[in-house]
């Protein structure tokens, strides 16, 4: 024994079955959020969505993570249906336990049999979940499903309202691993993990990006524009570190799209920026910028959140000029000129590892706690070099301090808010940038009219 200590994994749960059976309504309902996206239209799922979860089962709460996978046998409109069955199958290869999940409500179907036959002779535990059984009368349905010799006594459950899913969750328990228990050091690491959103318009590269850092095929990827639907977060550890991507879909232009599926994937894709510490805007660099990256960026910016503009392709894009396309970004995103720039080829690797290093440091940055008295120091040097007036009055700033980080939130108490307007913002956020050293990420500021709380003696 060399006395080092592996890190404990968290047991694999796959979720699988033909198309709309309801495998991600189950997902959703053992994570406790609407982590997959739930519609009445077959083959919603593509990629391999795996998310963490908590489930009670008599022996006390267990960790686990869930992966949702694509339906078996799915005909997919874009002919992607070989790719997503390639998904399915690293997700079995990847589980300590499979659940075989049926729709009682429609009967045993031939795809049903399709699927228990790959299912049979599987080295790995299965369970068969008969979902959708909401009445006694679909009890009756559960019988059929013996008949498939796989999965052991059928478990029924409605994944919709929750029923069954006792009994399903004692099951599970029987079957894991044993608990090895998480190490409080796991625990924080997984706490202290980046969240990076990949985002941008559809066919700009993210699934690609996605997978090269994560040095697997970890989500779809194809030259079909919006092939990604759900925000699928990648756990990767690399060199001690843990980092989540969320690889997002495409963005379209409202007008653009076309059914529900595209407007939970766009709306998903706005939440996961809402949720990283740090947001890739990333964008072909062979075409120009559009409305997408316009609006994308002002959300970015509304939400005070540290942002890589990337830049890929980069490798196409012949006898282009760093600084001049720099250049070109702040003239095109205005909001973002703070934000640093990578010149990037998701597809060769060309500077991925750097791209992500930058995001690491940009949340370190955003982090920084600034003492309350140089920050009020800072201030008085700024209203001194320049103070604005209305009509007369001039602003005084009272008190300030620093009342969040990531992002840095700073409240300043004033005598009249009304008398500082935009401008005058932007020129304390710049002088903040320059005494702080909060040159890359956003600045919040807060004004306050009232008298700050008296400081403890």
């Amino acid at each position: 024994m060399n006395g080092t200590k592996t890190k404990s994994r968290v047991p694999r749960i796959a979720v699988v079955g033909r198309p709309n059976v309801g495998k991600s309504t189950l997902t959703n309902r053992m994570c406790r959020s609407r982590v997959s996206i739930v519609e009445p239209t077959e083959g919603v799922t593509r990629d391999r969505v795996s998310v963490p979860a908590r489930i009670d089962t008599p022996w006390g709460e267990r960790r686990v993570e869930v992966i949702d996978t694509g339906g078996i046998g799915i005909v997919d409109r874009d002919d992607l249906g070989p790719v997503v069955e390639e998904q399915v199958k690293t997700a079995l290869l990847a589980a300590d336990l499979v659940l075989f999940l049926v729709d009682a409500r429609t009967g045993l179907t031939p795809l049903d049999r399709e699927v228990a036959s790959r299912l049979r002779g599987f080295e790995k535990p299965v369970i068969l979940v008969c979902n959708k059984v909401e009445s006694d009368g679909l009890a009756w349905e559960v019988d059929a499903f013996r008949g498939l010799g796989v999965g052991g006594e059928p478990c029924p459950i409605s994944a919709q309202n929750g029923q069954g899913l006792d009994a399903l969750y004692e099951r599970i328990g029987e079957l894991l691993p044993p608990d090895e228990g998480i190490d409080a050091a796991d625990e924080e690491a997984e706490t202290d993990a980046v969240r990076i959103a990949i985002v941008g318009r559809r066919n700009a590269g993210k699934s690609t990006l996605v997978n090269t850092f994560a040095r697997e095929e970890r989500v779809i990827v194809s030259e079909v524009p919006g092939t990604t639907r759900d925000a699928v977060d990648v756990v990767v550890e690399r060199d001690g570190e843990t980092t989540i991507l969320i690889d997002t879909a495409g963005v379209r232009k409202k007008k653009s799209i076309a059914d529900a599926v595209e407007f939970y994937s766009d709306a998903r894709s706005h939440k996961a920026i809402r949720r990283a510490d740090v947001v890739v805007l990333l964008f072909d660099a062979t075409q120009p910028l559009s409305s997408i990256e316009r609006k994308l960026a002002r959300y970015v910016r509304d939400h005070y959140k540290c942002c890589v503009l990337g830049a890929n392709k980069w490798d196409l894009a012949e006898g282009a000029d760093p600084e001049e396309f720099r250049r070109y970004l702040d003239r095109e995103l205005p909001g973002l000129s703070f934000a640093p720039a990578a010149f990037l080829s998701a597809k060769t690797g060309e500077n991925v590892a750097r791209t992500l290093g930058v995001c690491r440091e940009l949340l370190d940055q955003a982090r920084t706690r600034v003492g309350t008295g140089e920050l009020n120091r800072c201030l008085q040097r700024a209203l001194e070099a320049r103070s604005p007036s209305s009509k007369g009055h001039r602003v005084r700033i009272r008190y300030a301090t620093q009342a969040e980080t990531a992002p840095p939130t700073f409240v300043l108490f004033v005598n009249d808010k009304r008398l500082v307007g935009k401008d005058y913002l932007r020129y304390l956020e710049n002088r903040l940038r320059e005494e702080f050293d909060f040159d890359e990420v956003p600045i919040r500021i807060v004004l306050r009219d009232k008298e700050p709380p008296a400081e403890a003696e």
